[in-house]
Order: structure tokens, then C-alpha cells, then sequence
């Protein structure tokens, strides 16, 4: 009898795994599919940690308008705020400014929850940080380092600007609009404190990282500064800008 009831147990229980099996596979069958629930407005596209040329391309743009929309904010609003992307904003508030973004919620960088200019260069420097690839691609690391090592000034501006026109076109023309942004912040060094070391320091492991570190975290952040410093200073020739 004992025997007989165990073996009935198994069965039962081997019947009842099979049902959620069966039930499982139904399941994933009929889910409809990230497209479908994409195309219903279930699930949205990111706008943080999306590819660059991704978003540029479902927006229609080479620059992405949120990028944009910060830029304009900042420029309005903070330019000569003590600390200006040196200093971090408050982590929820750049959160929740992130998650607005992301839902594709109308936003209002006028509003009052959004007045602290701390929160708006956070969420940038966010934006740029969580880029599956940097701004300045993988690829194009190396290059960049040796160029900064060039000993003659003018033949490193012509090697830096050569290898900026060879990325793609969203990568250019957000570094373009980005660096002349950051050249008019210095113009206000004697309001907000910043320098293009303190600008270099901020940017470098922002906009730029090695696909492989390699264990030489250290020299290549010293790179990265260098890079992104010598980017603002030349930025006038680099990106053909007004030097009023």
C-alpha cells in the first residue's frame, strides 16, 4: 500500500509539472512581441541608455533633443551658477527627471522642480555616461590618444579635428554643439569657477572610455582629461566656431 500511494504521489506530481510546462509554453507563444507592445504604446523606447545613432535616427535628428533641451536650459538659466556641472545635483531629482524622459512625458525645464541648474547638468552627464558606446566610439579611443601626444600644437589640432570628421554624423554635430557650449561656460570662469582643467576633469570620463580597460584606469583617465581639455581650448578651429 505504501508503494502503491508513492507511486500515485509521482504520478500526480509529474502530471502537475507537465501542466505548467504546457501552460508555460502557451504563455510565451501568445505574448505578443517587443515590437507589437512597442507599436501599442505598452513599452517605450529608451532615451538613456540608447545607442546614439539609434535615437538620432528614430528622432529624425543628429542631436538628440534632449541634449538640446538641457544645453538650452543651462544657457538660460546657469552659466554663471557658482560650480556649474562640477557640481552634482540631487540624485532622486535627476531620477525622476530621467524616468520623464524616458516615458516621453512632457517636459518643462521652466518648472519649478527642475529650478535647482545642479539637476539639468546631472541628467546630461547621465545621458552621456549610460551611451552603450561613448560619444567619442570606441574605435576612435586610441586615436585620440595619440593625437594628444603630438608635440606641435597645430599638427595635433589638424589630427584631433581630422578624427572628429571621421565619426559618424551624430557624433559630430553633438560634440559640436556640446564644446561650443562648454566654450561659452568658460566665458563665464569668473561667475561659475570653472576652468577647462575643471571642465576636462568633469568631461573626460564622460564622454569617453576604452571598450577594454586593460588595468590602466589611471593612465587612461589622465588621457581622457587631456583630450577633452585640449578639445575646449582649440575648440574655436576644432569645430570652426566664432571666437567672439
Amino acid at each position: 500500500m505504501f508503494v502503491s500511494s508513492k507511486l500515485k504521489h509521482s504520478a500526480s506530481d509529474s502530471a502537475d509539472k507537465n501542466g505548467v510546462k504546457n501552460r508555460l509554453k502557451k504563455f510565451i507563444i501568445r505574448r505578443p512581441s517587443m515590437k507589437t507592445l512597442q507599436e501599442k504604446g505598452l513599452i517605450k523606447d529608451q532615451v538613456f541608455g540608447c545607442h546614439l545613432l539609434t535615437l538620432c535616427e528614430r528622432e529624425g535628428s543628429t542631436v538628440p533633443s534632449f541634449v538640446q533641451l538641457c544645453l538650452d536650459a543651462i544657457e538660460k538659466r546657469g552659466m554663471d551658477v557658482d560650480g556649474i556641472y562640477r557640481v552634482s545635483g540631487n540624485l532622486s531629482t535627476v531620477q525622476k527627471l530621467r524616468f520623464m524622459v524616458d516615458q516621453e512625458e512632457a517636459l518643462d525645464l521652466d518648472q519649478s522642480q527642475w529650478e535647482d541648474v545642479h539637476v539639468v547638468t546631472g541628467a546630461l552627464k547621465m545621458f552621456f555616461r549610460e551611451l552603450p558606446e561613448p560619444l567619442f566610439p570606441f574605435r576612435a579611443f586610441q586615436p585620440f590618444v595619440e593625437a594628444i601626444k603630438i608635440k606641435d600644437s597645430r599638427q595635433k589640432v589638424q589630427a584631433v579635428k581630422k578624427l572628429i570628421q571621421d565619426l559618424p554624423r551624430p557624433n559630430q554635430d553633438t560634440m559640436t554643439l556640446l564644446f561650443s557650449h562648454l566654450h561659452r561656460v568658460l566665458t563665464f570662469s569668473r561667475q561659475n569657477l570653472m576652468s577647462t582643467q575643471g571642465i576636462g576633469i568633469v568631461f573626460g570620463p564622460t564622454l569617453m572610455w576604452p571598450e577594454l580597460d586593460g588595468g590602466n584606469m589611471a593612465v587612461n583617465m589622465v588621457y581622457q582629461n587631456q583630450i577633452i581639455e585640449f578639445i575646449l581650448i582649440e575648440s574655436c578651429d576644432i569645430f570652426s566656431l566664432d571666437r567672439k
